[in-house]
């Protein structure tokens, strides 16, 4: 197995929580942000602490040319041909509760550029440096689904959901594009989980409120979220492709 491993918004929830699981696990972590590098940085020493190695990379994954530009620096920092072996597609966004009939286009247009343009590019980019086509060695790829592709989130996050939706479509699709090249592809579909993006999206006590529509009547917790992808990334799930794995307390 090639322990490096890229987490998209990875200084923060999930990502951050995916990164210490997965360097006390054996992997190095390159960490991606788009603004706070403190943050990121706090996340590098925590994988450091842990003896493996860890990089910070600044990038939106909303603009093509800076992800290309976060893979080659990638590969001058561990090395062309050996610079990856394993990617989550983390970072995405969600947006003010709105209806459909009452979102912008720019709303729209940042929806899909980072959590489904963005994962896509990542991912082109993983397959290039993984794939035994392109003379990698394999790898994994998890991307980061949410449950309101299935439940649609009508009155909230339509768009945020149809989002989730085609990110299920494209984990499936290139699943079983390079099954035969020694990639695996899967994705996570977290329920209401208990971190700050539900700030980002204007209701900070939404994983509180929304607890009682859950079977388990709780959030989840980016640990939980994070132990789903670091099993699926790994060997334990050496037969497992193509999967969306549901951690929704039942939802």
């Amino acid at each position: 197995m090639n322990p490096n491993l890229l987490i998209t918004g990875g200084s923060r929830g999930i990502g951050a929580a995916t990164a210490r699981l997965a360097a006390a696990q054996g992997y190095d972590v390159a960490i991606n942000y788009t603004r706070d590098e403190a943050a990121a940085l706090a996340v590098a020493e925590e994988v450091r602490a842990l003896g493996r190695r860890a990089l910070i990379l600044q990038a939106d994954v909303a603009v093509h040319a800076e992800v290309q530009a976060m893979f080659v620096t990638l590969d001058r920092e561990w090395g062309p041909g050996q610079s990856l072996g394993a990617l989550v597609n983390n970072a995405g966004v969600v947006d003010m509760p709105a209806r459909v009939d009452a979102m912008s286009a720019d709303r729209l247009q940042r929806m899909f550029a980072i959590n489904v343009f963005g994962s896509i590019w990542c991912a082109q980019e993983a397959v290039r440096r993984m794939s035994t086509l392109h003379g990698g060695n394999g790898g994994s790829i998890v991307n980061l689904s949410s449950a309101a592709a299935k439940l649609g989130s009508p009155g909230q996050y339509v768009d945020y959901a149809a989002a989730k939706g085609a990110i299920d479509t494209f984990t499936l699709g290139l699943a079983r594009e390079v099954a035969t090249e020694g990639i695996r592809v899967n994705a996570v579909r977290p329920g209401i989980i208990d971190t700050d993006i539900h700030a980002s999206g204007g209701v900070p006590n939404r994983a509180l409120q929304m607890a009682p529509s859950v079977p388990m009547q709780r959030a989840g917790t980016a640990l939980e979220v994070a132990q789903a992808i670091v099993w699926l990334l790994g060997e334990g799930a050496s037969y497992t492709t193509g999967t969306v794995l549901d951690v929704t307390g039942g939802r």
